[in-house]
């Protein structure tokens, strides 16, 4: 019995992929051909999860602090306060 599992591009959401070698820890990495982004299935550090930089920006006009936002995301405040000084520099 053969699984079949259809992937599809976190950036554009296209389906035409390819394999592109293996991290350290043994996680398969995937490259789009249309949009040439890599990504994994499986992120091992929660920071790499999609949505996770859009939940620091919706605690943060929240009222959270630092420290409350990496407890609940089961990230580093150094993430944190990187990704708010980025988005800050945009604006």
């Amino acid at each position: 019995m053969e699984h079949f599992q259809k992937i599809k591009c976190r950036h554009c959401g296209n389906s035409d992929i390819q394999k592109n070698g293996k991290r350290s820890t043994g996680t398969q990495r995937w490259r789009c051909k249309k949009c040439h982004k890599d990504f994994q299935l499986d992120y091992i550090y929660n920071a790499c999860k999609p949505g996770v930089k859009e939940q620091i920006i919706e605690q943060t006009i929240n009222s959270s602090g630092v420290r409350d936002i990496s407890r609940n995301l089961k990230i580093s405040k150094n993430t944190v306060i990187s990704e708010l000084k980025k988005k800050s520099q945009l604006r």
